[in-house]
């Protein structure tokens, strides 16, 4: 039995439009049972789209507290990675995610944690996983988030965790880790580590766009070696949503 489950799509708005409806589901029965939903955001191309159309259909099913169309308080907002630039630069994670989701829900700052992308990558490392600690506790001293999502890239890399990475990195004991030479620019970065990723209590991974094939076959295949072969490897079930055909 495979440890994922493949989902495959027409085109990447269909794909965007059900990964949202998926988590709307996710955060709405949280909700209903009282628990809070602690989510990584991802960042890449089809992050927009996907935080576009979760806007859309929130609004659509009037999601909120207090008859207020956004995502309810139980809801705390993390990052997957995010690139060491300014808040308000257009290379950063958390402006993406702002400007396309938390802005248009108005949503509190107090459910917003944002990695520090203008500080040191170890300094915001630190303070990541001090916030992070705070609310979401895990298990065996590692933060277990409700709900991670990763893009990947054309060489199989997911969050900023890149084939070929040094021990430091792939064997991070804690929940975030400082990049100092990623291949790709910017060279600094903070990511979520494998770690972390692997006691997450449900990884969803939305891969789109030419050129991702090879990488997304390797991945999938019994001892892949990309860093999302890593990851599913590390995992009993990890769920892709994928516009690449591979039949």
């Amino acid at each position: 039995m495979n440890n994922f489950e493949l989902i495959s799509f027409a085109d990447a708005d269909e794909l965007a439009s059900h990964a949202a409806g998926a988590w709307l589901d996710e955060i709405e029965s949280a909700n209903r049972a009282g628990k809070p939903h602690c989510v990584a955001l991802p960042g890449g191309r089809i992050a927009q789209k996907f935080f576009a159309a979760t806007v859309e259909q929130a609004k659509a099913r009037k999601i909120g507290d207090g008859g207020t169309p956004s995502l309810p308080t139980n809801v705390h907002f993390f990052w997957a990675d995010e690139r060491c630039v300014p808040p308000t630069d257009s290379e950063s994670n958390f402006k993406l995610a702002n400007d396309f989701l938390l802005a248009p829900l108005k949503i509190s700052p107090s459910q917003i944690h944002r990695i520090r992308g203008e500080d040191s990558p170890q300094a915001a490392a630190q303070l990541a996983e001090k916030e992070l600690r705070r609310f979401a506790p895990g298990k065996g001293g590692q933060p277990m988030l409700d709900l991670i999502f990763l893009g990947m890239g054309e060489d199989g890399h997911v969050a900023s965790l890149f084939p070929g990475a040094p021990p430091e990195v792939s064997g991070c004991a804690g929940p975030f880790v400082a990049i100092e030479n990623s291949p790709k620019p910017p060279a600094q970065r903070i990511s979520l580590s494998p770690g972390a990723i692997a006691a997450a209590g449900r990884v969803w991974v939305l891969v789109s766009g030419a050129g991702k094939e090879a990488a997304l076959r390797e991945s999938l295949r019994p001892g892949g070696r990309t860093p999302l072969a890593g990851v599913i490897q590390s995992r009993s079930r990890t769920k892709i949503f994928s516009d690449i055909r591979l039949d």
